[in-house]
């Protein structure tokens, strides 16, 4: 498989230290996503979903470990448990708001993502695809840390 990116993500966030580790931290975070022109026509129609998924790359990640200690436990669990950086393929994921879209930009809320950050793929956020019912959380739901109050530390760099 051979990804090229089809933009840049902008944000306040230039080191990994103290930023958001999920979108419900950086609520009203405010970036921008730079679309590369040869790529803006697949833009069509995107200005009409309130919320997108961004798939990135986690560009500062080096190597992975299978087994991490994620932000939100104290506990090791397996890299496929967690939304841990330092992956086999380091591939991220953010859902955010859509605010509007300018001359190729997206003017994006809630973004989580480092300064300068490879973007790979934008989809429309669709609960009825996105929003399953009885959904478990594994690890998680004894977790008593939250995404939206937790930072970012170096343990990943």
């Amino acid at each position: 498989m051979n990804l090229k990116p089809i933009g840049i993500i902008h944000t306040p966030f230039t080191k990994t230290e103290e930023m958001p580790i999920q979108p419900s931290g950086a609520v009203g975070t405010k970036g921008v996503v730079e679309i590369f022109d040869q790529f803006q026509d697949g833009l069509k129609d995107l200005d009409g979903f309130s919320h997108i998924i961004l798939i990135y790359s986690f560009h500062r990640s080096q190597g992975y470990d299978l087994e991490v200690t994620p932000f939100l436990d104290t506990k090791s669990h397996g890299v496929f448990a967690t939304r841990a950086p330092k992956r086999p393929n380091p591939i991220g994921l953010s859902i955010v708001k859509l605010e509007y879209i300018d001359n190729g930009n997206l003017y994006v809320q809630n973004i989580d993502v480092l300064n300068e950050t490879p973007i790979f793929d934008i989809k429309p956020y669709v609960p009825d695809f996105d929003s399953p019912d009885n959904v478990r959380t594994g690890w998680l739901e004894h977790s008593d840390i939250t995404a939206r109050t937790h930072k970012s530390d170096d343990r990943f760099s």
